[in-house]
């Protein structure tokens, strides 16, 4: 039986998909938490708070899986 070594770059592809899933992950909670308060017909006063507390983690969330895509096309390129 062959054993095959992983190599730096299978570490780089892998942990940039997982940190790619979590930034999808949060995505789908930003979209989740704003689509249950335009449910909730808030006021135009407290809709308006509540979006400002979801784009930083919206914000957050696309940076993640920006960075995370990055170190997948670096492991590739690299491998």
């Amino acid at each position: 039986m062959e054993q095959t070594a992983t190599s730096v770059f299978d570490i780089l592809i892998w942990t940039g998909t997982g940190v790619s899933i979590l930034g999808l992950l949060g995505l789908v909670y930003c979209i989740i938490r704003v689509s249950r308060a335009k449910r909730a017909a808030l006021s135009d006063e407290a809709m308006r708070a509540e979006l400002r507390k979801v784009v930083p983690l919206n914000l957050g969330a696309l940076f993640l899986s920006v960075i995370g895509l990055m170190m997948v096309i670096v492991g590739i390129f690299l491998a």
